[in-house]
Order: C-alpha cells, then structure tokens, then sequence
C-alpha cells in the first residue's frame, strides 16, 4: 500500500472516532430549559385485594413547561399502590392516572464487568413523568383542579372526580396478567344540560431512560396507523442539529401525527414498553384522532450515579392520545375502554397479547410490518425464536445459542460460499488472458466489456459469484441487528468474559482518557484482516486499491467497537468459520480449466 492511501486510512478512521468531540467544539449545543421538579409524596403500600389510600402534603411547585398542558402540583397528592407477581404500580390522584410501574423481575442496570454487583433497584416505567398515564388534558371542562378521589376496588382502582359542569369522569383500573391493565374511563352528564367537552388530551406514558447510563439513543414513541408501525419520535427528531448532526437548527417544540388512525401509542425504551391500546366495546381497535409527542427534561443523575457513561441532562418523550371536542347530551355517557401494556419488550409476552388485544403490539420489538423493514424482520423473529428454543431445548445459554445458530447458518451457505471460492481461484488463475484482453481492447471499452463477457462465460465464470455470499448473507446480518438491539433476553446474558451480550464487552477503562477496552471487536477485526488476506483479489481490480481493501476492516471495527457484544460475537465465530472453509477449500485438489485457443500475452501487430 502506497503512503497516500495510508494516509488516507488514517484520517478517515481519526475522523469517525474523534467526530462527536469536534462537532460539540465546532457547534455547541443549545442548553436545556429547567427541568420540571418532582418533589417527594409519602404514600401507604397496598395489595391486590385491600389497598389502602393516604393523603400527602402539599408539593413544591412545578417548573413551568411552555404551553403545554399539565396539572397543578401545589395540590395534595394520594397514593394508592397494587402489587402483583411480575409489577408493582402506583396510582395518583394527581389527574387520575398511573404514575409508576415497577417491573420486579428485571433490575435497574446490568453490570458491565461480572467484578461489579448488580444494583437493587428494579426497572421502572413511566418514572419522572410530568403527568400519569390516562390523565385528561386540556381544558377546564375536562381538567378542573386535576385532583380525583382514589378509592380501591375488587379487582383494581378507581378514580373518579365531578366538575363544577356537572361532568362526572369515572376511571377504572383493572390489574390483569401479562404485564396488562385493563381501564374504563366514563365522561357522564350529570346535569339537565348539554355539555360541551373541548379537545382533550389524554396522556398515554412518558418514554425515560432505563438508567443513568442510557444514552437514549433507543428511547423514542411508537405508534400504529393500522397498517405499519411508525418510530419516527426520538432524540433525532428533537435534536438541535440537522444534516446529520453538523448544521444547527431550532427544534421542534412537538410532534404530531395521525388523522383517526392512531391505534395505539408506545412510549418506549431499549427494552421496555408502556403502550396504550384503545378498544371499543367489542374489544376490537378504536384509534384516536391524533398521537402528540414532546419532549420533557429530566432530573439530573446524583453524584453517586455519575460514571464516564453518565448522561448529564438526560430527556423523555411524553405522548398523549389527541381526540376531538364532543358535546354530552343531558345525563348521558360517552365511555372508552383502554389496555395498558406495561413490560419488557420480550417477544412471547408481545406475541400473545397481540393475539388477546387482536392487534399488532408486537411490532414494538422493532422488527417490522411493511417494506423492507418487515423482510428484515422475517428474520429477526426467526432468529430470536431459533435462539429462544436452543436455549429452551438444550439449555444452551444465550451466549453459546448465538454461536450454534452461526455454525448452522454456514451450514446451510457453505455449498454456495464453496463454489464462489472456487470460481475466484479460477478467476485468478485466468488473470494473464483477462489482462491480454483489457490491453488489447483498451481503446474501446463497449467492446472490451462484450468480449470479457463471452470470456467469462466460455470459462463457465460469474463475475458476481464474490459478492453473491455477502449478499445472501446480508439480510441475517441486518436481522441478527435487529434482534440483539431489542432481544431482552440477551440482556444480562454472559458469555465467557462478557457480562452482558446486549451491551459492549466492557473489561476496564482506560486510565486517563476515560475510554472502554472492548476485547470482542479487536478480536472481530483480527480475524476480518485475516479472512481479507485469504481472499482472493477481484480480477482486474487495481493493486494498491486491493491492498486497501484488505485493510477496510479497520473501519468496521471501529463503527462496531461500542455496539451489543451479542453482534460482534456472531460476527467473529463468521469469520473464523469462513477462515476455516478458506483452508479446507485450498486442501482441496485444484479444479482447472484447461484454456481455449491461445494465450493472449500482448497486444497483436498491427498489419503494414
């Protein structure tokens, strides 16, 4: 390789690694507004059957938050809290809702180094939200104080309040399995007039953070317009920085979508869900008008949280349900039927409360309902469902799952990985005519192309046979992605020194600079440089742009470098797999083509 193509190299990689320190030097981000305060209610633990309610004192004031809707928090606050085997939820009287779900089969945050303990505290959902789930927004003929009386119930909580227009709002809470809730929400007429009911908001959850480590790059909303999933909602769409990443802009201060087609809304992250489903009688989807999403300020991480993957200003993404004004009719009722799913993202859960609610919910894995997305996602079901029954059946652990499922898709491609190695042998072997050709056709290239072509088809060569493999074996890589990214069950799985496969395998930090070491991608590089040395050249490709190939797996390794261990894992047993069939294949006895006619060696003389 000559000095200008390593220099080259050498910048560009400089450049990737060292591009986000640059772009906050070059274009400072603009600061946050206050955060909203959350100050501390005490409240009187419950359980299923008999749940007991206990007033607090008064709060301190909220941060205002521009125009959007909220509820006044100088108010008393009351508590009322269920328990069941798999969440704990907290119910407020602060508009009505559900204001905290504690799942108690998944911690907080998964040690990246088996040395460390794993934290005491459980995952939460909805946690800092400026407003609970199901509270209705928007208005004082819907609104009033926001304050509703708790009162527990057989089989959940109700909340009910009466405003001064006589509307009475009646909410009930049922708790069901699954990490399910069922709700009721009545608006009844109590007086002997109409009432006018203005466009109401009703909130549907606040996407948070798992942690103070997450880097809220997989914290976003969902929504279903009855046909495809849309994730369009996240920390790109709020960002003050356009173009990539390089232009400043002046963000939007929300978002909206939908026309009477929202049939559900998923506040979400990396791997847990708090979506609301709204139902009809039937129990078949109703959609809501709209899906509203802003963006919300979270409280700063405390000192003792704070490490070198520490989010300093981490952020959430409320979404509300939009629906339009209705006027009430003298003592009548308008009422709605809601599901709340609230828990991991874990496909089997998804799965069969997809087929309860007779809707797509499982789409909030990520893998896809339409296009090209949902061919992706053909595989990354099939992947994650081949992991689960490995792991299931024959008790592999996860980490061991990923490996066997990668010898059995080489399986599968190695007749075709075979045939293409040996075509390029014999595309090697031919390079002596194929270089007499070029020279001797050089002055026409359409008819150096016609002739190269009936060359390569008299030795019975695809010139496309190298990229065939990589083609194939494409859409398993993009699935395998995909899967890992949101595979719960990879998250805390160990393999060897990995700690947790959902995460980069993190072995200490560099003193100084305040830089992981991740031994998994230096390994997949190796053996990416490896595997570009066995590889045979394409024909007619220039050497010194050959040679830079064969070192293009520098690059990989440095955008794979912080990505899932899970990733870099199957990627690595590929690699050295293809590296063994690379040798087994040169054992193999040589399968020549004996040449037709003569051997071209230059250019022929030219006629006098």
């Amino acid at each position: 390789m000559d000095r200008t193509s390593v220099i080259v190299i050498v910048i560009c990689v400089a450049l990737v690694v060292g591009w986000i320190a640059l772009r906050d030097r070059i274009f400072p981000p603009v600061p946050a507004p206050p955060a909203p305060t959350n100050a501390p209610v005490s409240s009187v633990t419950g359980t299923n059957t008999a749940p007991v309610v206990a007033p607090t004192t008064p709060s301190a004031p909220q941060a205002p938050s521009g125009s959007r809707p909220t509820l006044n928090t100088n108010l008393p606050e009351t508590l009322l809290e269920l328990t069941n085997s798999n969440a704990h939820y907290t119910f407020t009287s602060r508009g009505g809702g559900l204001k905290l779900v504690e799942l108690l089969n998944y911690p907080e945050t998964v040690s990246r180094r088996r040395s460390q303990q794993q934290t005491h505290r459980v995952a939460t959902l909805n946690n800092f939200a400026p407003n609970p789930a199901l509270a209705i927004l928007d208005g004082d003929e819907v609104q009033g104080d926001g304050i509703y009386n708790l009162t527990p119930t057989a089989t959940g909580v109700r909340a009910e309040k009466t405003l001064t227009n006589g509307l009475r709002i009646v909410k009930d809470f049922t708790v069901s399995t699954n990490y399910l809730l069922f709700a009721t929400v009545s608006l009844e007429n109590t007086s002997g007039q109409p009432v006018t009911l203005p466009a109401q908001e009703w909130v549907a959850g606040t996407a948070t953070p798992m942690n103070a480590q997450d880097d809220g790059s997989a914290v976003g909303v969902m929504w279903y317009d009855g046909s495809r999933v849309q994730d369009v909602v996240g920390a790109s769409y709020f960002s003050s920085r356009g173009f990539g990443g390089c232009v400043p802009r002046v963000p939007p201060s929300e978002f909206r979508g939908g026309s009477n087609d929202v049939f559900w809304v998923a506040p979400h992250n990396q791997f847990f869900a708090f979506a609301v489903v709204p139902l009809s009688a039937t129990n078949q989807p109703g959609p809501a008008a709209q899906v509203v999403v802003r963006k919300v300020d979270l409280p700063r991480p405390s000192e003792e949280e704070i490490t070198y993957r520490t989010v300093r200003e981490p952020v959430g993404y409320e979404a509300v349900m939009a629906y339009p004004a209705i006027v009430l009719p003298p003592h009548q009722t308008a009422r709605r039927d809601l599901a709340i799913f609230a828990g991991p993202k874990e496909y089997r859960t998804l799965a069969s409360n997809a087929g309860a609610l007779n809707n797509n919910i499982d789409a909030i894995m990520g893998f896809g309902t339409s296009g090209i997305s949902a061919f992706f996602g053909f595989f990354s079901k099939f992947l994650l469902l081949s992991m689960n029954w490995l792991h299931s059946t024959f008790g592999l652990p996860y980490g061991w799952a990923i490996v066997a499922i990668t010898i059995i898709i080489k399986a599968i491609f190695w007749p075709l990985t075979q045939a293409t190695t040996r075509s390029a042998k014999r595309m090697q072997a031919l390079q002596p005519q194929i270089k007499a050709l070029q020279e001797k056709y050089k002055d026409d290239p359409v008819k150096a192309q016609r002739k190269m072509m009936e060359f390569w088809k008299e030795h019975k060569i695809n010139p496309m046979s190298g990229c065939l493999p990589t083609l194939i074996q494409m859409p398993v890589f993009i699935g395998f992605f995909y899967m890992i990214r949101s595979a719960i069950e990879l998250r805390g799985a160990s393999f060897l020194w990995v700690a947790d496969l959902s995460k980069p395998d993190t072995i200490f930090i560099i003193p100084g600079v305040n830089f992981p070491f991740n031994l998994l991608p230096l390994i997949m590089g190796a053996t990416m440089l490896w595997q570009a040395h066995l590889t045979p050249p394409s024909p007619g490709m220039d050497p010194a742009q050959a040679k830079m190939m064969r070192y293009m797996p520098l690059i990989f390794m440095v955008f794979l470098y912080n990505f899932s261990a899970g990733l870099t894992l199957y990627w690595t047993v590929q690699n050295l797999l293809s590296i063994l069939q690379a040798k087994l294949i040169r054992m193999l006895p040589e399968e020549t083509t004996p040449p037709r006619g003569p051997v071209l060696t230059g250019p022929p003389k030219r006629r006098k």
